[in-house]
C-alpha cells in the first residue's frame, strides 16, 4: 500500500477520541466570523515518513519566529481551500504543485486570531530542493511522522493571555517548540490518523 493510500485510509477513520476545535477560547467571546485559510501537511515519502515545517522570520508582522506549516489566508482567485494550501506552500517554500499527491482535508481549527483553518494532508517525494521565501521563512526542517504524532509527545501546557489561563498544546522536537495552532493540527491529526510507524 502507497503512503498516500495509507494516509486515506487512516484519515476515514473516526477519532479515538475527541478533537480540539480552537483556541481555547469561548466561542461567544469570538464575535468575528473567521477567515477561510488552508495549511498544507507536507508528508514526505519516506520508509520512515516526515513532516516539512516552517520557522516564520522574526520580522513578520503576526506569529513572528513561530513553527507552522506551509499556508495562509484563502484568495478570491482560489478554487478551494487544497488550491489555498497549494499556493501557499508555493510561494513559501517553492514546493510545486505538481510534487504534490493530495490524500485529503483533515479537520478545521479555529484560532484566537481569527482563522478558520483547514490542513490539507499531501505526499511528497523525499529530498525535494526546495526554495523558501527570505521574507516569510527563516527555516525549513523535517520532522518524523511518527514522532509528531506520538501522544507522548503532546503537552498541555497554560499561559495568561488577556487575563485569563489559556490552554494549548506544544511539542518539543531537538532545539524546536511547536505550540499553539501548529501544535493542535498535529494532535488532531494524531487523533484521527491513530498512526503506528
Amino acid at each position: 500500500m502507497t503512503l498516500a493510500a495509507r494516509l486515506a485510509a487512516a484519515m476515514a477513520r473516526i477519532p479515538a477520541t475527541d478533537l480540539l476545535t480552537g483556541d481555547g477560547v469561548e466561542v461567544q467571546a469570538i464575535t468575528a466570523t473567521p477567515a477561510a485559510a488552508a495549511v498544507l501537511v507536507p508528508v514526505t515519502d519516506r520508509t520512515e515518513p516526515g513532516v516539512l515545517l516552517t520557522q516564520r522570520t522574526e520580522t513578520l508582522r503576526n506569529h513572528a519566529g513561530q513553527i507552522a506549516f506551509p499556508g495562509g489566508r484563502a484568495d478570491p482567485g482560489d478554487v478551494d481551500l487544497v488550491a489555498t494550501a497549494l499556493r501557499e506552500a508555493e510561494e513559501e517554500i517553492g514546493l510545486p504543485p505538481t510534487q504534490v499527491t493530495v490524500v485529503g482535508l483533515a479537520d478545521r481549527y479555529r484560532t484566537v486570531t481569527g482563522f478558520e483553518v483547514t490542513p490539507i494532508v499531501g505526499v511528497i517525494p523525499p529530498d525535494l530542493t526546495l526554495t523558501p521565501a527570505e521574507a516569510e521563512v527563516a527555516d525549513l526542517f523535517e520532522v518524523p511522522l511518527s514522532f509528531l504524532l506520538d501522544p507522548a509527545h503532546h503537552r498541555r501546557v497554560s499561559a495568561p493571555w488577556r487575563g485569563q489561563t489559556r490552554y494549548f498544546y506544544e511539542i518539543l522536537w531537538n532545539d524546536r517548540r511547536i505550540w499553539g495552532a501548529t501544535a493542535a493540527m498535529i494532535v488532531n491529526l494524531s487523533r484521527r490518523l491513530q498512526w503506528a510507524a
